[in-house]
């Protein structure tokens, strides 16, 4: 191609804009609970995450990642026409990146692949036609709009209705604690576990069934539960310490799991959500290079150091303000309501990939925290916070395609002939 060393600059700085998008606005929902629940500090959450999505990006972001995101379109449609892929997929990188920024500025969790997907779907209008569109793919996006949050939303209020049925409402919670809390990391590890060999551990190569990573998880649970009640049971008991003073033992408790269950979601979603960054440039690499349109790229691992560099920045530079929407705008979090919202929200991801039901692990945490706030009457909600929200999921996939548009079509002045 003419151009070729120009598209491959620019893959790398619109691949480094997404990604820094998507730390700055996904990472952000993944140590949110921890942050807002005061279980950590921001300086911490930024560290842990830099750690666990870097490794997530880095160690098991794959060595060959899908072009096309959501298959939106049929590939036969590029056939031969490797420069508008390129001009596309540029375009899709810097609409998404720049709805992304916009969102962050304002606080917005969004989901991060419904915004390249979005923009995909715009440069496919642009330069093939609305015909070249997979629409049943678009109404199962929306489908997820629903599944995803009330899903988690129902798990999070039963399970956090269980802390307080098992724990928090008795005169004794210390107690209560030593009896309850192994059960509870029982089911955080063993949906650790699950993250990491279902979702984190995909993309390497390891050819896990799903009946071994369940069986895996489980002993990986009991594991955690054991160790986890002989050391609870050393705790000092003073059935006479004020109430407050046990509370507060027990919300201890709860915010080592909820950092626990942050790492693995962290770390899953650096090795999921990363290639909605390097997918894309491996797909202008490849076409720039070969001249053809290919269903999967490789992505060398300069690409995904790139792409896990970015989502550390993003989180660091920009993350604070989708991390307060989060954690402390749509209801106030403790250790207890975090690790319950975060709990739900792992389990419900994990299930749902299991099944293959679309979902969002974005809208997924928001549900959860909502339900976590239910479990204590509407009244503990900001119902404006979650109106913005919710208004903000909508216009996702329109607003990045739009911006697509733009941007394609500047592209193609700028270097068609």
């Amino acid at each position: 191609m003419e151009y070729m060393v120009i598209y491959l600059v620019l893959a790398g700085l619109f691949g480094l804009f997404m990604a820094w998008g998507i730390g700055a606005n996904d990472v952000a929902n993944a140590m949110a609970t921890s942050v807002g629940s005061r279980a950590i500090t921001v300086r911490q959450a930024i560290i842990i995450a830099a750690i666990f999505e870097f490794a997530g990006a880095v160690l098991a972001g794959g060595g060959v990642t899908a072009t096309l995101r959501g298959g939106m379109v049929d590939p036969a449609h590029l056939e031969g026409q490797a420069e508008l892929l390129v001009w596309g997929m540029l375009a899709a990188l810097l609409a998404a990146g720049t709805w992304l920024m916009i969102a962050s500025q304002r606080g917005w969790p969004v989901s991060t692949t419904h915004s390249i997907i979005g923009a995909i779907i715009g440069f496919i209008v642009a330069g093939l036609g609305f015909n070249a569109v997979v629409w049943g793919r678009v109404g199962e996006i929306a489908a997820s709009w629903v599944i995803s949050p009330v899903s988690a939303g129902v798990v999070a209020y039963f399970l956090f209705r269980s802390v307080q049925w098992l724990i928090l409402n008795h005169d004794d919670p210390v107690r209560r604690a030593r009896r309850y809390v192994p059960v509870y990391m029982f089911l955080g590890a063993f949906f650790i576990a699950l993250m990491t060999l279902l979702r984190g551990l995909r993309h390497v190569g390891l050819d896990i069934s799903m009946a071994t990573g369940y069986g895996l998880s489980v002993a990986f649970g009991l594991v955690v539960a054991i160790a986890g009640a002989w050391f609870i049971r050393r705790v000092p008991m003073n059935d006479d310490a004020d109430r407050r003073l046990q509370f507060i033992t027990v919300e201890r408790m709860f915010a080592v799991m909820m950092v626990m269950v942050a790492c693995a979601m962290a770390f899953a979603h650096g090795s999921n959500d990363v290639a909605n960054a390097v997918g894309p440039v491996a797909a202008v690499m490849s076409a720039a290079t070969t001249g053809t349109v290919d269903d999967v790229s490789p992505v060398p691992l300069w690409v995904l150091v790139l792409g896990g560099a970015g989502i550390v920045i993003g989180l660091a530079t920009l993350g604070k303000r989708v991390m307060a929407t989060v954690g402390k705008n749509i209801t106030q979090l403790t250790p207890s309501r975090g690790f319950a919202a975060g709990l739900a929200a792992a389990g419900t991801v994990v299930v749902a990939s299991s099944l293959g039901l679309p979902i969002s692990t974005t809208h997924t945490l928001v549900g959860a925290v909502l339900g976590v706030g239910f479990a204590r009457g509407i009244g503990a909600i900001n119902i404006n916070v979650v109106g913005g929200i919710f208004m903000s999921w909508i216009i996702t996939l329109p607003v990045g395609a739009a911006l697509s548009v733009i941007f394609f079509f500047i592209l193609r002045a700028a270097f068609g002939s």
